[in-house]
């Protein structure tokens, strides 16, 4: 009887670690890829992968917010927290965090920084690869 209890159990407890890796596959792979997704149009895209609890991470964490809010028109924004979502270091091949991706509006990479980032590298790095970004106008 003992047997067959512990064997539910450990069934049990496989099921549920499978569900939960499942969803989070998921979450990650259902990110937009591009803008268009939203907008019906496609623009730049700036992936910034990092942990909430990362010192480094936190201090990107205004520099997104203002980027994301400011440039809104010319590309999109993104946090993702790879403690969340583990399976977005394999998808997007991070080594450590964070880390920067800059993508065209077609997502194809353009470039990779890791590390802090300023906002004024990243500025730079878009008018590095031709896109010229201009403020959102409220």
């Amino acid at each position: 009887m003992k047997n067959i209890y512990r064997i539910v159990v450990l069934l049990a407890t496989v099921g549920a670690v499978a569900t939960v890796l499942t969803l989070k596959s998921r979450q990650v792979e259902s990110e937009p890829e591009t803008k268009q997704e939203a907008t019906g149009r496609a623009i730049p895209r700036l992936v910034d992968l990092g942990a909430g609890k990362c010192a480094s991470c936190k201090l990107m964490t205004p520099v997104l917010a203002a980027l994301k809010r400011e440039f809104a028109d010319s590309f999109t924004t993104e946090f993702i927290d790879v403690w969340e979502n583990p399976d977005a270091t394999d998808k997007y091949g991070i080594r450590m965090i964070p880390t920067q991706i800059f993508f065209d509006a077609a997502g194809k990479e353009l470039y990779r920084h890791e590390g802090f980032f300023s906002r004024e590298d990243i500025l730079a790095t878009w008018k590095q690869h031709g896109i010229i970004p201009s403020p959102t106008v409220n």
